[in-house]
């Protein structure tokens, strides 16, 4: 096996690294971003590099043993807005690269309006229309961001707004969203965002199943506890007397003592009296 081959083989047992940038890949200007990048816990030199004239060229690198390794970029300007990727070496053999991180700084041009047609509040399965749009300069490209991650493009010859549809919609496209406008000769270059719109996804019809089923609950929990009352109320009347009975048990048993008494020590019936006559 040529060392040709041994580098290939070594290439293709190691994981894919994995790149992403927080708090998000749409930065505005001269706020700093962190890029990470994931290898394995045997990694012991991470290299991060950035796209310049049609190759990539190295921006930072990181030595030790990491199974992920941090890059802080201090200021986002228009020399660090670009694309990125990363790799990483262990023993004696470098991994691929990871896929393309995007990196866009914000603020360059004034913040477009972003408006809808329709409502904000919609169910799942429907769709959304969104329209970013620039009042006073043409633009040739509108992205529509989600929480500072830019979720689609729109290309526009020479015009002042990009329409977005979203849907079918799902629970995971709740959010806030913004949109920038920009150039297509700058791609990592984008204008201020614009005010926010939050778009709710809401399954009512769960709702409403939740709620009757909670008042179902309740009404089953109340008829239990009525229950337990009547058990307990009848269980108490025949462990405790009534007052009634409490008052007719003594006369009972005077009554019966006193007749018992008179048959046993009264005298005996006329009837049977002996004459002493005779």
């Amino acid at each position: 096996m040529t060392p040709r081959d041994t580098t290939l083989f070594c290439l293709g047992n190691l994981p894919i690294p994995t790149i992403s940038a927080t708090p998000g890949s749409v930065i505005p200007w001269n706020e700093s971003v962190k890029i990470l990048c994931g290898g394995t816990p045997e990694s012991f030199l991470y290299q991060l590099e950035i796209l310049g004239n049609s190759t990539y060229k190295v921006v930072e690198k990181k030595l030790g043993f990491q199974k992920t390794a941090e890059f802080v970029i201090k200021r986002m300007d228009t020399n660090t807005a670009g694309r990125y990727q990363c790799r990483y070496r262990k023993q004696y053999s470098w991994s691929v690269h990871s896929e393309a991180l995007e990196l866009v700084v914000t603020g360059l041009y004034d913040k477009p309006s972003l408006s809808t047609n329709g409502c904000l509040v919609v169910m799942p399965g429907e769709s959304v229309s969104l329209r970013c749009s620039s009042a006073h300069i043409s633009f040739d490209r509108f992205s529509l961001s989600k929480e500072r991650r830019a979720v689609l493009s729109q290309h526009q010859n020479g015009g002042r707004w990009g329409d977005f549809i979203l849907g079918p919609v799902n629970l995971s496209f709740s959010g806030i969203y913004t949109c920038y406008s920009w150039y297509s000769g700058s791609p990592y270059v984008w204008s201020a965002p614009s005010d926010a719109l939050q778009l709710v996804v809401t399954d009512t019809t769960n709702q409403d199943y939740t709620t009757e089923n909670l008042i179902r609950m309740g009404m089953a929990g109340l008829s239990l506890v009525v229950l337990l009352v009547i058990l307990a109320e009848n269980w108490l009347g025949h462990q405790v007397p009534h007052k009634e009975d409490q008052q007719e048990l003594p006369e009972l048993s005077c009554s019966r003592q006193k007749t018992q008494t008179e048959w046993t020590f009264g005298l005996t019936p006329k009837g049977r009296q002996v004459d002493t006559r005779h």
